[in-house]
């Protein structure tokens, strides 16, 4: 579904990501890891439409992405969520999602399809449906399920997902791994996912592939990641037990 090849982005002199080449097949959950400054995020960013590549290329459903603005990589049927929610906090939350839907589809659909698409992915990350809910104290956990359900609402085949644990204690983290994988079994949706907390992530991943200093240097199951001697010297070794 997603092929990366020798994806290389520099910031000036500075090489982020370097030779970076990875696929993601259909139905996959596939974690992204590594250590701070691996270049994990910069890699998510190059898909995503964030950043324009230095070199390589980037494939979804064998059409050349790399270059395209993060508007039109949406379009192309690739959702992501960010590490820091905002929603737009004058909104409820349905018309939050309902927006994700009209504009991350580029207008094709009718607005009233969009309202219950908004409903349909509110539901699904367990969050209020009726109109009224606005973002007004809403905690960690409940704004996390928000940019999901924005995410959700473009109707992806593929899901980029953002550290998706980021501030949440140990029980809401186990409810965000579980929601992944509902929503990879019951909307058919393949997921690549950003996450640095590991306990969680290995029990859910299909695949990982391990970066550090912007190259790739594991891409496997997550059992045999967990005894890779250089996985476990560059990350596993350090915070990966929190």
């Amino acid at each position: 579904m997603l092929s990366v090849t020798g994806l290389t982005k520099k910031f000036g002199g500075f090489t982020a990501v370097n030779d970076v080449s990875f696929k993601v097949q259909p139905g996959e959950i596939l974690g992204l890891i590594g250590p701070n400054g691996s270049g994990k995020s910069t890699t998510f960013n190059c898909v995503a439409g964030m950043y324009v590549p230095t070199a390589g290329r980037i494939e979804f459903e064998g059409a050349e992405i790399g270059g395209l603005p993060a508007n039109r990589v949406c379009h192309k049927g690739i959702g992501r969520t960010y590490q820091i929610p905002r929603p737009f906090r004058n909104l409820t939350l349905l018309e939050n999602v309902a927006l994700s839907a009209y504009f991350g589809q580029d207008g094709r659909v009718a607005r009233e399809a969009c309202w219950r698409q908004a409903e349909a992915a509110l539901a699904m990350v367990g969050l209020p449906t009726d109109p009224h809910t606005t973002t007004d104290g809403l905690g960690a956990a409940a704004l996390k399920k928000l940019e999901l359900a924005r995410a959700l609402a473009t109707q992806p085949r593929l899901l980029l997902a953002d550290e998706s644990l980021n501030g949440l204690d140990h029980g809401e983290m186990d409810q965000a791994a579980d929601m992944l994988q509902r929503i990879r079994r019951e909307m058919n949706i393949t997921i690549v996912w950003v996450e640095h907390i590991m306990g969680v992530l290995m029990r859910v991943v299909d695949r990982v592939v391990v970066l550090d200093h912007g190259e790739v240097i594991f891409d496997g199951a997550p059992k045999a990641a967990q005894v890779d001697r250089r996985v476990v010297e560059v990350y596993l070794g350090t915070d990966a037990q929190g």
